[in-house]
This record gives structure tokens, C-alpha cells and sequence, in this order.
């Protein structure tokens, strides 16, 4: 239980909080005896709603449910507020660090949806119902907005540590119109608990601007002198570079000898679930666009060659990983590298006198080399494979249609069985058949393709056959034939 106290000389509420049940009839006797006040009851809602109606007074936000307070925070806490959308009101908090230690949980931000049929701040054309909200809150919120004034005390001279540019990179993309520009600053940006070391911008390559200094000739001369000119013009990131440059004094990274297989800068790769394109510099690798990760050659321990599924023959004849491991135990998995990458990269590596080994095998480069390269230099294409197969159940196919061409001149034999009791009840047949015979085991297989179905030996599964006498006599017809006539 708390008790509550208004203040109209500052427009705010005190709070009094721990007392007991019992203690209430005791609290009301005493206001009505000495304050001639008789404090009310409020009625407070905890059902767990989030939908209801706001209300404000002074500097105070009371969250109503059904005309029950839900909760209500102090506006004086706010430091930022801020419109997201249309409909959505957002509220930050200011934080105290001496005293969050102590605290389990703090408030840090809160927002509220205002949909555009709302009564209590109703909205028109030109400004929403939730704009009406956020103006109500931003008069009374402490962002700092209303402090003007003459200062207090003034100090001079005093320096504020800021981000310095550390590096400029120019990293172009292969068979595309962009190319990035990496700035490394040094400390950090530092956004809650993450650091961003790294700012990477993407510009179109065959873009052309001219750009002039906004500063003054003299502050050019005296400050800049060699390092900046009043006008630039020239390709977008080109520009950008040279400014940056002449500001900070930085020094800009470019890609060097490496080239892949396609004559581009990068090659194609995974780093943790990200896709992305990992860059061979002469002092070290960047990958890029996230997360933008930077190793130079003097943090590399050891870097290793991993083929890349080592369960599957397909997968692992196309693909293959690249491990570096840092001198602090750090590591880093570069996956998916397609195999035809492996030549250029790993003699670029091996250049620059980084160690590369196997630690699978225990062995050096060689057993690596033997891993990747126990193929072909040019990987097997899959669907050129599949190509060949058709083509090879397409030869076989076609086997099988020459043996129907002869079933169909056959004269209406319906099995191989019944053509061969067909050609000896004639005699000049049969006595054709056992002289041909012989010389279909010799030289008819040489000559011609064997029919499908024969073994090595020359056994006929399927007899050859000639052109028979129609004169003939045929085999009867089936019942079944019989059936489907009358039918």
C-alpha cells in the first residue's frame, strides 16, 4: 500500500510507500483531525490488460483500464520521446548508474500504439492522434529541450575524445556495378553492449560527382595545405576517399596481387549463418558486408584447409572451408569456398609465409594439397554427368527400338518363343536359321550391336531374327484377342 500527495506549487505527486493493511484507519484519522482532509480510495487494475486510455496530470502518465489505475510512471524520468510511425508513441528513460547496481530491473523504455480512431486525443489532417500524445509528453518530458539560458561556468580548451578515423578500405566488387568503403575507426562506436569497430558504406561504381570544399582558402592553406583542394570531381567513392583522407590523415587499403579464378578481388564464402565475399589483402583478410571482420596477418596463428562435407563425395569435390586461427585462440570458419578458388588462394597464402597445416592429419601443406587436389583440376560438373547418363539410357533406348522395328516386321509374332516353333515348321527356314547361325556368334557381334539382353558368351536370351514367309501358318489368337473383338 503507498499514499499519494499533490503538490500544486510544483505540479507533482509524492509517494509514501510501505505501509501496512491495519495502518489505513489510523492514516484517515489523522488527516481528517489535523490536514480536515479525507484522503479517497483508488481502485487499481490487475487484471494484466495492455489496452485501455492515458492519463495525465502535471507530470505524471496514469495508464487507466476500465477507470482503474494499471500503473503510472513520471514524466520527469523520460529523457528522449519520439514518434515511430505514425501510430506509435516511444518513451525512453533516463538511467542512473550509481544506483542501477542495487536495482534487479529498471524501466528503460516504453511505447504506446495511439490508432488513428481515437477519441480521447483526437487527431485531424494534418497531425495524428498519437503526433497530439507525443506533443502532451514532450511538454512535459525532461529531454533537455526547455534548459536555455545563460551558462553557469565555462571551461576552455577542454578536449572531448571522439572516434578518429583508423583506415580507409577500398574494396571493389566482382561482376558488380558497386564498390564498399570500409572506415575503422578507433575506439569504437559503442551501441549498448555491441562495438562497432567498422562502418561500411556501398557506392555505385560508375558514378560521377563534383563536389566543392565548403572552407575558407586561407584555413585550406594553413591547415590542409597538400592534403585537400577546393574542388574534386571524379568517381563517387573516389571522392569520398580523398576528402576522408585529407580530414583524418588516415591511410586507404586497396586489394593487391590475389585474384580468383574469375580475375576478381574477392571470393565467395560463410562466415557463421552470413553470406558474403571475403577479401585476400597483402597484411591480412576482410570479410564483408556482415559481420565486417578484419584479421591481420601478424593476429594469424595457423590457417587450414578443410574439405568441406567430408561425408559426401559430391559436396566435398565442390566446396571447401577455410579455418584461421588467431595467436589469442580465436577462430575463423570461412565455408563454402567453391574448389576452384583453392589454387589461387592457397598459393597466395603460402606467399605471404603464413603457416598452413592440417590439423586433421597432423600434416603440412602437402597433406592438404593431397586432400583438395586428389581430383581433377576442373571440378565434375553435375549436370553435365546427368547430360552423359541420358544420353547413355538414350543409346539403350534406342537398342530396344530397333528390336521392335523387327517385331513389327515380324508379321505378328507375339513372342520370341513362339517365332522360333514358327520358323522350324518351315523347312527352308530352319535350315537358313542353323546355317546363319555360326556366323552370328563370329562375326555378326563384331558388326553389329548385340541386342539388349545377351551375356558375355553370345547366349541369346533374344533371338535374331529374319524376315519370315507370310504364307506362314500364324499361332492362334488368344482368347483374350477374342474377348477384346467382340467387345
Amino acid at each position: 500500500m503507498y499514499l499519494t500527495q499533490w503538490e500544486p506549487s510544483s505540479f507533482s505527486l509524492l509517494f509514501y510507500s510501505g505501509f501496512l493493511s491495519q495502518d489505513v484507519s489510523s492514516l484517515i484519522n489523522f488527516m481528517q483531525k489535523n490536514l480536515g482532509i479525507s484522503p479517497d480510495e483508488k481502485q487499481l487494475s490487475v487484471g494484466g490488460h495492455n489496452w485501455g486510455g492515458i492519463g495525465i496530470v502535471g507530470s505524471m502518465l496514469t495508464f487507466m483500464v476500465e477507470s482503474k489505475q494499471a500503473f503510472e510512471v513520471s514524466l520527469a524520468d523520460v529523457s528522449q520521446t519520439q514518434m515511430q510511425g505514425k501510430t506509435d508513441v516511444l518513451l525512453e528513460f533516463h538511467v542512473d548508474d550509481t544506483t542501477g547496481a542495487n536495482e534487479k530491473d529498471s524501466l528503460m523504455d516504453m511505447s504506446f500504439h495511439v490508432p488513428t480512431s481515437n477519441t480521447q486525443f483526437p487527431g485531424n489532417e494534418n497531425r495524428t492522434s498519437a503526433q497530439i500524445l507525443w506533443e502532451a509528453i514532450l511538454d512535459r518530458a525532461d529531454n533537455g529541450s526547455g534548459s536555455s539560458g545563460e551558462a553557469v561556468v565555462t571551461f576552455e580548451g577542454i578536449a572531448i575524445l571522439t572516434p578518429s578515423i583508423l583506415r580507409l578500405f577500398v574494396l571493389p566488387k566482382s561482376n558488380n556495378p558497386h564498390t564498399i568503403v570500409v572506415v575503422t575507426l578507433d575506439p569504437p562506436i559503442r551501441k549498448g553492449q555491441t562495438l562497432y569497430p567498422h562502418i561500411v558504406i556501398q557506392f555505385e561504381t560508375e558514378t560521377v560527382v563534383q563536389k566543392n570544399m565548403k572552407l575558407s582558402r586561407e584555413l585550406l592553406d594553413e591547415k590542409y595545405k597538400d592534403r585537400l583542394v577546393e574542388s574534386y570531381q571524379g568517381l563517387v567513392h573516389e571522392v569520398f576517399v580523398k576528402v576522408l583522407r585529407g580530414l583524418s590523415g588516415a591511410k586507404v587499403t586497396r586489394p593487391g596481387s590475389f585474384r580468383n579464378y574469375k580475375n576478381g578481388y574477392a571470393v565467395k564464402s560463410s562466415l557463421k549463418a552470413e553470406d558474403g565475399l571475403l577479401y585476400p589483402l597483402e597484411k591480412g583478410f576482410f570479410f564483408l558486408p556482415k559481420p565486417p571482420t578484419l584479421i591481420l596477418d601478424e593476429e594469424i596463428e595457423f590457417v587450414e584447409f578443410e574439405r568441406h562435407g567430408a561425408g559426401g563425395a559430391s559436396m566435398s569435390s565442390q566446396y571447401f572451408d577455410l579455418l584461421v586461427k588467431l595467436k589469442n585462440d580465436q577462430e575463423h570458419l570461412f565455408r563454402n569456398i567453391q574448389r576452384s578458388e583453392y589454387r589461387n588462394l592457397f598459393n597466395f597464402i603460402n606467399g605471404k609465409g603464413l603457416k598452413v597445416m592440417n590439423l586433421g592429419d597432423g600434416q603440412g601443406t602437402s597433406g592438404v594439397t593431397d586432400v583438395l587436389q586428389d581430383t581433377d583440376d576442373v571440378a565434375p560438373d553435375p549436370h553435365l554427368e546427368r547430360i552423359k547418363n541420358q544420353a547413355g539410357s538414350s543409346e539403350d533406348s534406342d537398342e530396344e527400338d530397333e528390336d521392335f522395328v523387327l517385331h513389327k516386321d515380324d508379321g505378328g509374332s507375339p513372342t520370341d518363343d513362339s517365332g522360333g516353333e514358327e520358323s522350324d515348321a518351315s523347312e527352308s527356314g530352319g535350315e537358313k536359321q542353323v546355317k546363319r547361325k555360326p556366323k552370328g556368334k563370329d562375326g555378326e557381334g563384331s558388326g553389329k550391336r548385340k541386342p539388349k539382353g545377351m551375356d558375355g558368351e553370345g547366349s541369346e536370351k533374344r533371338k535374331p531374327k529374319k524376315k519370315k514367309d507370310p504364307n506362314a501358318p500364324k499361332r492362334p489368337m488368344m482368347p483374350f484377342m477374342y474377348f477384346s473383338m467382340a467387345e
